[in-house]
Formats: C-alpha cells, sequence, structure tokens
C-alpha cells in the first residue's frame, strides 16, 4: 500500500538538505539528509549522521540526479504528490508560496544577481525535479516573505525615492527559519515573555530578526544576503566607501569587489583565511583565530543592540542554526554582552545546551531552539497546493 508524501530541498551553495514528510496533519518524518561537500567530493549523511555514501558527481546537477534516483530506490511504494523548494530571494513579486510555473520560473531567475550564491542552485532543484517527474507539482516558497510584515521605514534605504519604488528595499532573509521559529515559541514562553524576541540564526550564513509577537518587525539582512552580521566568508555590514576603495585605488571589478565581499571575508577573511567554520577556528590557538570569533560575537552583540531599539525592549532571545544551536562559547559572550538588557546566563544550561539557558531571575528569557526550515517548506507547499 503506497504512502503519500512531500518532497523538500534546500539547495546551498555546497549543500542540498532533502526531506520526505507524510501528508497527515502531524506530518511524520520518512527520511531526511544532506548532500554536502558539493563541487568537491559529495557525500551523503542520512538523518542519524552515521551513514554515509558517494553522492556520484562534483555538481549540483549530478547530486539532484543522484538524489532523486537514490529515493526511488529506498522508497519503491512512496506516492510522492509534490515538491517544495526553499528559494532565497522572492523580491517584491513573491510574498508567500507560489506553485511553481513557466512565469514564476522566469520572475526567480530575474532576482538571480540579488543571491548568485543561492538563486541558481535553488533553480537547479526545481530543473532536477522536472526533469524527473515532469508532471509532479513544485512549490516555491521563499526566504524574503517571513519580512514583508516589517513597516516600510524598516525596509528603506536613504537612497533616491525613484530607486525604492523600483525594489530596492531591505528584504531580509532566513525566513523559513524564522518562521519556525516563530511557531515553536507559543510552546515554550508565555504570552508576556514572547511579545518582543530577537532571533539570532547563526550558521555559515547568519542573520537576526526582531518579531513582535511573531512578525518580523526589523531584520540585519537587507537587499541582498550580503548585509548585516560577519558570517562564514561574507562580510555583512560595511562602509560603501570600503567598496567605491577597492575599484578605484586597488582596481578591482566589481566583480571582483563581489566575491571578495561574499566569498573571501567574514570569518575566512578576519582569521587570515585559515577558516571559514567555527569549529576550526575554536580549536585554534591563531591570535587571528580569535579575533575572529571576538569580532563575529561583538557584530552580534552590536546588532542586538539596534535591534532592541527596533522593539522598544527585549523579553527574550533565541538561539538558533548550527553555531547558534551547538557553540555554547558563541552564546556565552552574545550573553555576557546583552548585561545591559537585564540578560543573565545559566552557564551549566548553555553548556548541555539546553532549550532554556537563561538563569531564573533573568530579566531577558534567553533559548536554544533547533530550527526545521524543511517542515516549513512542506507545510506551506501543501498550503499552496490546497489553495
Amino acid at each position: 500500500m503506497s504512502q503519500e508524501a512531500i518532497l523538500t530541498l534546500n539547495a546551498g551553495s555546497s549543500s542540498i538538505k532533502y526531506a520526505l514528510y507524510g501528508t497527515k496533519i502531524d506530518r511524520p518524518l520518512i527520511a531526511k539528509g544532506l548532500i554536502d561537500r558539493i563541487g568537491q567530493a559529495p557525500e551523503h549523511h542520512d538523518a542519524d549522521g552515521d551513514t554515509v555514501l558517494s553522492s556520484g558527481g562534483n555538481d549540483h546537477k549530478a547530486a539532484l540526479s543522484w538524489l532523486t534516483d537514490t529515493l526511488q530506490s529506498r522508497f519503491p511504494t512512496l506516492n510522492i504528490i509534490a515538491a517544495g523548494h526553499r528559494v532565497v530571494h522572492g523580491g517584491q513579486d513573491f510574498s508567500g508560496p507560489t506553485k511553481i510555473t513557466p512565469q514564476a520560473i522566469e520572475k526567480i531567475a530575474a532576482l538571480s544577481s540579488l543571491a548568485p550564491a543561492h538563486q541558481p542552485h535553488n533553480l537547479a532543484g526545481i530543473e532536477a525535479i522536472s526533469a524527473v517527474w515532469p508532471d509532479l507539482p513544485q512549490v516555491a516558497c521563499f526566504d524574503t516573505a517571513f519580512h514583508r510584515t516589517q513597516p516600510r521605514l524598516a525596509q528603506l534605504f536613504a537612497i533616491p525615492r525613484d530607486l525604492s519604488d523600483e525594489g530596492v528595499l531591505r528584504y531580509g532573509f532566513h525566513g523559513l527559519s524564522y518562521d519556525y521559529i516563530a511557531s515553536r515559541l507559543p510552546d515554550i514562553l508565555s504570552e508576556e515573555d514572547r511579545h518582543r524576541v530577537i532571533v539570532l540564526h547563526l550558521g555559515h550564513g547568519a542573520s537576526l530578526c526582531a518579531m513582535k509577537d511573531g512578525k518580523s518587525i526589523a531584520t540585519s539582512m537587507g537587499f541582498t544576503a550580503l548585509d548585516g552580521l560577519m558570517m562564514g566568508k561574507r562580510c555583512g555590514a560595511i562602509d560603501p566607501g570600503v567598496i567605491f576603495y577597492l575599484q578605484r585605488d586597488k582596481g578591482l571589478s566589481a566583480a571582483d569587489a563581489e566575491t571578495l565581499l561574499s566569498s573571501q571575508s567574514g570569518l575566512l577573511g578576519v582569521s587570515g583565511g585559515l577558516s571559514s567554520d567555527m569549529r576550526d577556528l575554536a580549536a585554534s590557538d591563531a591570535p587571528a583565530a580569535q579575533e575572529a570569533i571576538d569580532l563575529f560575537i561583538y557584530r552580534c552583540v552590536s546588532q542586538i543592540g539596534a535591534k532592541a531599539a527596533a522593539l522598544g525592549g527585549v523579553d527574550a532571545i533565541v538561539f538558533t542554526a548550527g553555531i547558534g544551536e551547538h557553540d555554547a562559547a558563541v552564546r556565552k559572550g552574545v550573553i555576557e554582552g546583552c548585561g545591559w538588557l537585564g540578560a543573565s546566563l545559566d552557564v551549566v544550561a548553555n553548556e548541555a545546551n539546553e532549550t532554556v539557558i537563561s538563569t531564573t531571575d533573568s530579566k531577558v528569557k534567553t533559548l536554544v531552539i533547533p530550527t526545521d526550515e524543511e517542515r516549513v517548506i512542506a507545510d506551506q507547499s501543501l498550503a499552496a497546493l490546497e489553495a
């Protein structure tokens, strides 16, 4: 007897996360995994992290072809009724999940220059599914959509008005992650404690979001995913004059400057090229590695201060994503920097990666909540198909 399921794909610059969920209301998880190191020597990891298989090929197209073949072989009786995809940039056209049509693909592709490290791979996932299952309904779920609730002032740059009207705005990203965290808050915090919340999505890409009653009112990323916090390889917020300097005085082309700021900066650049991975830096004795970690924490604290002002205070701070969920030292540094807000860390709970890591007398609740973007994609995709 066959079981209906929905396939979710989250294709990044060097990895593809996937999941299969049942279509019943509780969305039972059937399978989940990750293909990483794409572009080098791709590896497939099951959800338990123990099984590692060669995924074949060394690009996204080959990895996705291998994945669809493997899923059909592993689950021959499974009836996949739809595929949902994470798409990073939705611009002004997409404020919610959207069924994939030729017209939608054209609009998504037109935004590729605003998310060059992600959008082409998101489209590759859509194309790969179409090649294997041409009649399968597909849905695009956008990272920018969650932030469309931001007030106009939070979206505006101080640039000529006609450019803003054309769509040069602060969009924000990691929206699928923030959507999931917002859905979890009522299960963990009282209504009083979740009114003004700052969520830090800290991974290779990093951002934070100020939520008021579960809605985004401000976020650190802007027109592209390059702005805001320091990241693995991205510089985050920077004086625009630096870009002019690089082009005028250093002779860099626009493409070269983009590569430097998006692929050679962040933790990688500040550590002197040592690593873009926080784990590698923490294990290193190099002074530049520690300085990169310290700058990452400093930028988080500074952005929390800005978002606290936007919220008019803070009731809770939430950590999520790879660094946020697993790096107790980074969380400790951030919360110690937020002592002026009344945040107080329970060191033992923090080291144990417990859900609540603030002391009982802390004025700001501090939490660690694992994100689940794939479940949000599944929920949004099925809702879009039903609509």
